[in-house]
């Protein structure tokens, strides 16, 4: 299959997820972004650090929530997302909020955001979050956009679930209800997925089922980063994951879910790579 053609099948399935995601109830629910209460989670809070004044580039920022919320707290924030109707509703959202002056958004696929955004690197973060680069097959190729527009001494900020999980799914379910093996860590493979349902609204099923995902080794993110010339200050490896990845797994109380008796693998991870300068 063509690039194009496994873009197309995302783009689709992305376009479909944004009426879905907009609803409220899900875990996307927008009242204490429209309030002004909402806060960033603790964990990509944590890799960002302090964001008031602050210039940042957020990849695949879907509906713009986090961007959103990001210049609710005085960061100056691109949001770029490869979906027409997800940027439709950000740019909704910040005129809304009256922040059409902290929050621009643009229609882009990851790769080509240079493209789209033709003006010199000088980004002090680049913001990448959650079931993010799944849907990337280059991570080298992807890294060097993040070190394209980060100016020296910026970072990259990503929270990610672990591809450690990711090697588990619950369509394999074991005999006591745990998760069981789905994709090999090391195999590099396409994932050709058909699923209707949705993480964010269990009840709503979609029509555009056919995806392409990729589970990356973290050799290869880490090791794509430090061949863009960007250096890891940070990496931590957590026991939690901020959506039900899987059936099994309670929440936590603080709007994460873990493991429901030890913490047997991470299922998430958070990493700052700065551009030496």
């Amino acid at each position: 299959m063509s690039e194009a053609e496994w873009r197309r099948l995302n783009r689709a399935n992305w376009d479909e997820r944004v009426a879905v995601h907009l609803k409220p109830g899900t875990r996307y629910d927008q009242a204490r972004l429209r309030d002004g209460t909402a806060r960033i989670g603790a964990i990509t809070g944590a890799i960002l650090g302090s964001v008031a004044g602050q210039k940042i580039l957020h990849l695949q920022c879907h509906f713009g929530m986090d961007s959103l919320i990001l210049a609710q707290h005085g960061a100056t924030v691109t949001g770029i997302d490869f979906s027409a109707p997800a940027i439709q509703a950000a740019r909704g959202l910040a005129s809304e909020l009256g922040l059409e002056t902290q929050a621009r958004f643009l229609v882009s696929d990851v790769y080509e955001t240079a493209s789209a955004l033709p003006e010199p690197s000088g980004f002090d973060r680049v913001f990448v979050s959650w079931g993010a680069l799944c849907w990337l097959p280059d991570m080298a190729g992807w890294a060097r956009v993040v070190a394209h527009f980060l100016k020296p001494g910026g970072w990259l900020a990503l929270a990610e679930a672990h591809p450690a999980a990711y090697v588990f799914d619950d369509a394999a379910k074991t005999a006591d209800g745990r998760p069981g093996w789905y994709a090999p860590y090391l195999g590099r493979q396409t994932m050709v997925e058909d699923h209707a349902e949705d993480y964010a609204d269990p009840s709503a099923r979609l029509t555009n089922t056919h995806t392409h995902e990729w589970l990356h080794p973290l050799s290869d993110i880490i090791g794509g980063l430090l061949a863009a010339g960007l250096r890891l200050d940070a990496f931590h490896e957590h026991e939690i994951v901020p959506w039900k990845m899987f059936d099994c797994l309670v929440p936590d109380g603080d709007g994460f879910f873990r493991w429901p008796d030890k913490p047997w693998l991470p299922l998430a991870y958070s990493l700052r790579a700065v551009k030496p300068g």
